[in-house]
């Protein structure tokens, strides 16, 4: 299956709803491999910033992004409409900093997609597949992942209110049933909410035109798309903070009291429980032509992801046949604190190396730890998964961040990494 990007251009214009914004959006064409992102074109060296879940930078009642001080808020409804599309590869600039709210609905998103054309072109495209059953909680919310064909989505949401009450709802996501039973659900709100959210600096731009309005009794305003729109729009942005993965999800999921929040959560949960095949993953002969690490040293066995000078995710592989077993503890084998913390250094080297030209004249030596801690052993048979990413740039000189999991429990994390790149 090939990856997918856009024919065509296409442009839309409105308010955005937390910040009060006018902003213009241009969905474009992007090249294979460079994912879903927004660019600033309003700011100085129009700044980019990827739709990852290493850019969230705000969860309360919408999904923002950053990128330093470059930020892009409610991006879960033209992300949900991309994602239907199963589309790969989009550049988004945006001249503001909110996308337009519109009529609330995530269809104007989905239908400028359309207008544009969707068009496949060169590559494969990262599929993270749900491959054993596993629960995520986040305050109020709760998940379910399971094995499944496509993606399945099940939302049930419940409040006390009369028209909302208790609802469910549950849809195989592709992009006619998006289109036909999802997008048009629009976002919704309480009227006694506004002002303690407006106090907050969120709901700027509100209107009855971009929502569905609730009062304790009812409907404030309007009418209904659906009895239970409410919960078919829970779904959509479901998908839409799902798209954050940079992957096709194929699974079940199942939420309960679904959240931005949990929603975040989960996608987190995924990218380490789920299995991901990208086109971006490197082998180790690809690792050594790269990092100056051999036998016996050399402790990473795959990357599976990399954002180029933001984010990486590697692998390494323990078993009962690593050299340090024979002294470390040869009676009771536990991989030595110190081998994790170089793991997962080679690892962010690998990151480091990436965003440089010419890396086989260039080496990384990593110059102060802070904030290591070892949250449990680590065994044979363990798969480490490292995550790294990059905090600042300051021309050689890198500050990274990083944790590493095995089956989706941290059992180690380092809060700053400091390295310098050098001539060999």
């Amino acid at each position: 299956m090939p990856r997918r990007t856009l024919a065509g251009t296409e442009e839309l214009r409105g308010i955005g709803l937390h910040t009060g914004a006018c902003s213009v959006v241009r969905l474009s064409p992007a090249p294979p491999g460079s994912g879903i992102v927004f660019r600033r074109s309003d700011l100085p060296g129009e700044p980019v910033i990827r739709a990852s879940i290493s850019q969230v930078e705000a969860t309360e009642r919408r999904t923002g992004l950053a990128n330093g001080p470059a930020t892009v808020d409610t991006v879960e409804h033209l992300l949900a409409a991309a994602h239907a599309w199963h589309l790969d590869d989009v550049l988004i600039v945006i001249e503001g900093p909110e996308p337009p709210m519109l009529d609330g609905s995530f269809l104007p998103w989905f239908e400028a997609f359309e207008r544009a054309g969707i068009a496949e072109h060169e590559g494969d495209p990262a599929v993270l597949r749900v491959t054993t059953p596993f629960t995520v909680q986040e305050g109020d919310a709760s998940y379910i992942a399971a094995p499944g064909k496509g993606l399945q989505l099940t939302a049930t949401i419940q409040w006390d209110n009369p028209i909302i009450g208790r609802q469910s709802a549950s849809f195989m996501v592709t992009p006619d049933v998006f289109k036909h039973d999802i997008a048009p659900a629009r976002t919704f709100g309480f009227i006694d909410e506004v002002e303690g959210l407006q106090q907050r600096g969120l709901l700027k731009g509100a209107s009855p035109e971009m929502a569905v309005v609730l009062s304790d009794t009812g409907l404030a305003s309007g009418s209904l798309r659906w009895p239970d729109e409410f919960v078919r729009h829970k779904l959509g942005d479901i998908l839409g903070d799902l798209a954050l993965l940079g992957a096709r999800i194929e699974g079940r999921i199942i939420a309960e009291r679904p959240s931005h929040q949990g929603n975040i959560a989960l996608a987190r949960a995924l990218a380490r429980q789920g299995h991901r095949t990208d086109p971006s993953r490197m082998d180790i002969a690809s690792i050594q032509r790269v990092l100056p690490h051999r036998y016996p040293f050399l402790l990473v066995d795959r990357i599976v992801e990399i954002e180029p000078g933001v984010r990486i995710v590697g692998i390494k592989n323990v078993t009962i046949n690593e050299p340090f077993f024979q002294g470390h503890f040869p009676g009771h084998p536990i991989m030595p604190g110190v081998l994790i913390v170089e793991a997962m250094a080679q690892v962010g080297g690998m990151l480091l190396m990436g965003s440089v030209d010419n890396p086989d004249s260039k080496v990384v030596y990593f110059t102060g730890l802070d904030g290591v801690r070892f949250r449990r052993p680590v065994l044979p048979g363990d798969q480490l998964r490292f995550e790294i990413e990059v905090v600042q740039v300051r021309g050689r000189t890198f500050r990274t961040r990083g944790q590493a999991f095995v089956d989706g429990q941290v059992v180690c994390e380092v809060e700053n990494m400091m390295a310098r790149m050098v001539d060999r």
